[in-house]
């Protein structure tokens, strides 16, 4: 019994009598051993659960798998662990970015100005198109606030505008304005930059502009992006009028007499006359332009206070006072210059007599003085009788105001409305249909006498289409850009197909072409925009959907017109010379940053986004204030996450050039051994490659005009003037190829055969010089033999261009080669007791001072001189510092100069973290050069000279840089 139990008491024993009647049914007990097995079997087929059978929790199906969703053909990955910073939302909402200024909404009676405006835009003779440019701060976003009858600096429409209290892109406006006899015309006008480093934006926008007026403070007078913008429209042909602004600074501010504000007025227009005489002009001119106010091209302005007047603007208020019996234009004529009014006997003499007082002081300045005055000094209840005489009437409230309002108030309603500047732009500029004769042959480079030429001529509208792009803007979330040019003949519309034409567009190198769809056009209008149907010939137009293969100028033609040229690309009167190297913080968004780059490019004119041989990538310039803006714009608004970018230290671009003649006739054999190549180079004379840069003299020229040009002005023989076969290293680029071969030691025929793929060679090697991988200026390159073979098969480009340019490369290292630096021409303007820190700054900084005199009419001096670029970085935050922020710098690239020192001497060493002497600078900048380029630190003798030239080297014992 014991047996039949576990220690826990359980029966493990048999029952009795289980045995019992197994002998009589054995099939029963057979039949219920075979279903256990079955039963058991079923269990262990977990995978095929039937009908009734147990599925555990985890074998559970609710949901169905990834492949029955989306098919075997898609691959689906399940991440194991959430690596989402749990800071971050699943689902983020879509941010949308705005980089611009918010509009207010138009009024109704704006509104139906906008429905004249397209009206008179079909009526050209009505339409004035042009560009208001200045120095920085000279008050052109004010003068717009006030022609436009907007606030708050209206055509600043980015945020990092307001914010910087400056302009940094022109900004478009098309507006009605009246003039003095109540007659309405379309306004186009640019408010452009007054900093010296957007002066390529001033350039975009005279180049649409049919003409400029120059904006200039009453006070500073003439500074340096004055003179630079000046200079700029008289190269152009733009016909120019001065506007005279800030005139209450004499009054409150200087708080000069009468008289001596006069004197301060003629000095100021009498220097722009001297700098307009001693400027280089454009053909369009018969004589150089004059500034005077009573020739009607001088208008007077306060854009704080709100008035603007000329003199026949003036004089017609007093013939409004006298009941309408004054000769306007005769009296008008009397107000300028040395002409005293003798009030006794009321007339006008050229000398003076007694108290006779200069007319101008007299009838202007005098009346403004005394009504200055009386609103700041005296309360509003005791003006009132003075200004009900004056026709100026205020209600209660309106006497109640402080001074600086109630002065605007008054002068806006005693002078009404801008209609002496609008009377000044439409005398002194023409409407569209008249200035196309003088612009359309500048600007377009296509032949005067096919059909495109001819319906821009006549602006018209009902010719063939063609429009000028100088400009995009990007759209208020920086996404894309709109393209903003003008109409030059026939009529723009909505939803065309169109052929965009880049600059670089020719009938033999069509590449640079698309086609692209103008989905909407707009009107600009500052913050706010119209949106046109169409825009016909004279009209300035903002475009959508054409901005995707422009870079920075286009050529907008029919798609039926197969025949038209482009217009020229923008010239400009500096250079980008100021370049920093950008990379991502993290790799994996260099595309991102790639793309923000190419926005750049479109965006700024003169900015050039290019990447090395080292793969780094490069923007290149004009200034830190440039350079500053355009990283803002990469980093905030053209990268998506706002990409982290890390900026290398600004640093130059540099130039080479030799100060000698070649030591011997180099030469090098093409790599088939069967033609040669001999070259001598030699530095240019002073001031050819300017000219040359300048377009004082091209290769579109006849012969005959080309060979006088070197011939007057720098005593070239005929032979070498008439033997020019290139510049280099671009169509205008300061290096000159000359063919110095004598003809009858040469093939002439096979000469000319090889001659585009020996221009070639010289255009590659000036462009990448052999120092420091910079652009070679200011040198001649002499052509002195050439041997060729007879069959064409050998003398293909393939082996001539590679050839030309080691020749070049050769010439050039044995005629003492140099680096050249860029120099900064610097105006800074500060009071007397700083003069000191200035020089000590300057000197400190290898800068040298021309010259420093007093401002007339003002506590000012002004200091002007020279520093290079390269000690430039930090000059203006250095200056500001040592003169308690008293000294105000505006820096302009001016000239080229060589840096001291031979970059080829081998026996300077360098140190680390020490700064070079002055005589090794130039081996300094060289190797770091060559360094940052990842290129070796010695220039490879090996690599540009042949065998055979290195062995007549060695026998004449001549040294590449000796």
């Amino acid at each position: 019994m014991d047996g039949q139990y576990d220690e826990f008491g359980n029966f493990i024993g048999e029952i009795e009598g289980s045995d019992a009647g197994g002998d009589d049914e054995p099939s029963s007990s057979s039949s219920s051993s075979s279903e256990e097995e079955e039963e058991e079997e079923e269990e262990m087929q977990v995978d095929q659960p039937g009908e009734g059978a147990i599925v555990l929790h985890e074998d559970k199906k609710y949901y169905p798998d990834a492949e029955e969703v989306y098919g075997e053909d898609v691959e689906v990955i399940v991440g194991e662990e959430d690596t989402q910073p749990i800071e971050k939302p699943i689902i983020a909402p879509k941010v949308v970015k705005h980089f611009d200024a918010a509009a207010k909404e138009k009024g109704k009676k704006l509104v139906s100005q906008d429905a004249y405006i397209t009206h008179l835009m079909h009526e050209p003779k009505f339409i004035r198109n042009i560009t208001l440019a200045g120095h920085l701060g000279h008050g052109k976003t004010t003068i717009m606030d006030f022609i436009t009858n907007e606030s708050n600096r209206h055509t600043d429409t980015r945020l990092d505008e307001q914010d910087r209290g400056l302009s940094i892109k022109p900004t478009p406006v098309s507006t009605l304005l009246e003039n003095e006899k109540g007659k309405n015309y379309l306004f186009n006008i640019f408010d452009t930059p007054g900093h010296v480093n957007f002066v390529d934006e001033v350039c975009a926008a005279a180049a649409i502009s049919d003409g400029l007026v120059l904006v200039v403070d009453a006070v500073e007078g003439v500074m340096a992006n004055t003179k630079q913008i000046l200079r700029h429209a008289l190269s152009q042909g733009l016909p120019i009028v001065l506007l005279f602004n800030k005139l209450d600074r004499l009054i409150l501010e200087l708080k000069i007499p009468p008289h001596d504000a006069f004197r301060k007025i003629q000095h100021v227009i009498g220097e722009l006359n001297i700098f307009i005489s001693e400027a280089p002009l454009h053909p369009n001119y018969s004589t150089p332009p004059r500034f005077s106010p009573e020739r009607g091209n001088v208008c007077f302005s306060s854009g704080k206070y709100g008035f603007a007047f000329t003199l026949k603007s003036f004089a017609r208020i007093y013939k409004d006072f006298n009941g309408g019996s004054l000769d306007v234009d005769g009296f008008s004529r009397r107000l300028w210059g040395d002409i005293y009014y003798n009030a006794e006997t009321r007339r006008f003499t050229k000398t003076k007599t007694g108290d006779d007082k200069i007319s101008f002081v007299a009838f202007i300045l005098e009346p403004l003085y005394k009504m200055f005055g009386l609103v700041v000094s005296e309360e509003g209840k005791d003006l009132k009788p003075t200004l009900d005489e004056l026709g100026v009437h205020l209600f209660r409230y309106e006497q109640r105001l402080d001074a600086e309002p109630l002065l605007k108030l008054v002068a806006s309603r005693f002078f009404e409305n801008p209609s002496g500047f609008v009377e000044m732009c439409v005398d002194n500029f023409p409407n569209p249909v008249d200035s196309a004769q003088s612009r359309v042959p500048w600007l377009y480079t296509g032949p005067m006498s096919d059909a495109t030429a001819q319906s821009m001529l006549k602006c018209d509208k009902d010719g063939e289409l063609m429009v000028y792009v100088t400009k995009l803007f990007h759209k208020s979330d920086a996404s894309t850009f709109d393209a903003y040019g003008r109409v030059m003949s026939g009529v723009l519309r909505a939803d065309t197909q169109v052929r965009v034409l880049g600059e670089t567009y020719t009938e033999e190198d069509p590449e640079s072409v698309a086609v692209a769809e103008t989905r909407r056009l707009w009107l600009a209008q500052g913050r706010h925009r119209v949106e046109v149907d169409s825009a016909p010939a004279g009209t300035w137009v903002l475009i959508e959907g054409i901005d995707s293969t422009i870079i920075k100028t286009a050529t907008i033609c029919s798609t039926k017109n197969e025949s038209a040229c482009v217009f020229r690309p923008l010239s400009f009167p500096t250079a980008a010379v100021v370049k920093i190297a950008v990379e991502p913080l993290s790799p994996s968004e260099l595309p991102k940053m790639v793309a923000g780059l190419r926005k750049i490019e479109k965006t700024y004119p003169l900015a050039q986004v290019k990447q090395e041989e080292s793969g780094e990538h490069i923007i290149i310039g004009t200034g830190e204030m440039h350079l500053d803006c355009i990283m803002h714009d990469l980093r905030k608004m053209y990268t998506d996450d706002d990409v982290e970018v890390k900026v290398a230290d600004p640093v130059t671009t540099f130039c080479e050039t030799v100060i000698e003649t070649s030591a011997m006739k180099c030469f090098a054999e093409t790599p088939n051994k069967k033609n040669k190549i001999a070259m001598m180079a030699e530095p240019l004379e002073k001031g050819l490659a300017a000219a040359v840069e300048g377009k004082a003299v091209s290769l579109d020229m006849d012969k005959k005009s080309i060979r006088k040009f070197f011939e007057e002005n720098y005593g070239w023989d005929t032979l070498a003037a008439r033997s020019v076969w290139a510049f280099g290293p671009d169509k205008q680029g300061p290096n000159i190829l000359i063919d110095d071969t004598i003809p009858s030691e040469v093939d002439r025929k096979g000469l000319l055969s090889i001659k585009d793929s020996i221009v070639q060679g010289f255009q590659w090697g000036s462009r990448e010089g052999p120092l420091c991988d910079e652009k070679i200026r200011g040198v001649k390159f002499r052509l002195m033999e050439a041997a060729m073979a007879e069959e064409a098969v050998h003398k293909g480009s393939g082996q001539v261009i590679p050839t030309a340019r080691r020749v070049v490369y050769s010439s050039f290292l044995l005629a003492n080669p140099r680096l050249m630096e860029p120099v900064y021409s610097v105006e800074i303007v500060c009071p007397v007791d700083c003069l000191g820190a200035v020089f000590t700054i300057m000197a400190r900084r290898r800068g040298n001072v021309e010259s420093d005199f007093g401002k007339p009419g003002t506590p000012l001096h002004i200091v002007k001189g020279y520093v290079p670029i390269m000690d430039s970085f930090g000059l203006e935050t250095d200056i500001r510092t040592h003169t308690q922020g008293q000294a105000f710098i505006q820096s302009v690239f001016d000239h080229w100069s060589i840096v001291p020192g031979d970059p080829l001497d081998k026996d300077i060493v360098l140190r680390p973290l020490e700064p070079s002497q002055p005589a090794h600078l130039a081996r300094d900048y060289m190797v770091k050069t060559r360094r940052r380029k990842g290129m070796p630190e010695n220039v490879s003798i090996n690599k540009y000279f042949d065998d055979e030239m290195l062995l007549e080297m060695a026998r004449q014992e001549v040294e590449p840089g000796a």
